[in-house]
């Protein structure tokens, strides 16, 4: 697929999906929508970490509202169920970890984009904001999911209603994010995360990250069970043989992500 509104970069195990509108900060319009759909299942299927940031002074700054015309004539319900839900999902189910690459402000969808990343990494000059009220609208693109989890219901609840700026410093002191680091360093500070997964044991990755999710409505028993589980199959790889091996003999592992 040749790619209009995104950047692609495929290195080392890494693969960096960059935003590129830069001139409406990577507002999301319809194509954007499904080629970053296509590009995240396209080189999920390749690499062992995925990467996404955007162009520009903006991470994302939402839905594109002069996509299509008249933005109170957008089917609302049809755009979330058809188009932004795959592209979650693409994110969600990534058999890869993915790290959003938080360059500067993330507001409404674009927010929620971030959110939807297993660790998110901001530059101290990133914001996020939940702006959905300021134009009558409620937070979606998985917004009422993902932030009430990461931050707790008071903070998500005044997060959406007063939207206000979240600075990137507050985002991680609340834990909604990973990360806020400086600006000077924020493109070392990130590649060094990806490199570092991209060079990991990536069926454990996985793993992790299916227990985690399945943990939130798990009770002990299925838990444990589910633990036991993926322990198992991890097991059975030959990185798990290969750390073991680098534990004993003191050395570093090298890890093949199978």
């Amino acid at each position: 697929m040749d790619y209009e509104t995104l950047l692609i970069r495929e290195e080392g195990g890494i693969g960096t999906i960059t935003l590129n509108r830069p001139d409406v900060m990577n507002a999301l319009n319809k194509q954007m929508r499904a080629e970053l759909t296509h590009a995240l299942k396209d080189l999920g299927a390749r690499v062992r970490v995925l990467v996404l940031t955007g162009a520009g002074r903006a991470f994302c700054s939402g839905q594109d509202l002069g996509d299509g015309g008249n933005a109170a004539q957008i089917d609302l319900e049809r755009t979330l169920r058809e188009e932004y839900e795959p592209m979650l999902r693409a994110i969600y189910d990534a058999p890869v970890p993915v790290i959003a690459a938080v360059n500067g402000s993330a507001a409404g969808a674009g927010a929620n984009l971030a959110l939807a990343a297993d660790v998110v990494i901001a530059a101290q000059s990133a914001s996020f904001i939940q702006a959905f009220t300021r134009i009558g609208l409620i937070p979606d693109a998985g917004g009422t999911w993902f932030l009430p989890r990461q931050i707790g219901f008071a903070r998500a609840m005044g997060a959406m209603l007063f939207a206000d700026r979240i600075s990137a410093q507050q985002a991680a002191d609340w834990g909604m994010i990973w990360e806020a680091v400086d600006d000077t360093v924020f493109d070392a500070a990130w590649q060094a995360r990806a490199t570092a997964l991209a060079s990991g044991p990536t069926v454990a990755y996985r793993n992790i990250r299916l227990a985690l999710r399945k943990s939130l409505s798990n009770p002990l028993d299925a838990q444990l069970a589910l633990e036991a589980q993926l322990q198992a199959e991890a097991g059975k790889t030959r990185d798990f043989r290969e750390g073991v091996m680098a534990f004993l003999e003191k050395r570093t592992a090298s890890f093949e992500g199978r």
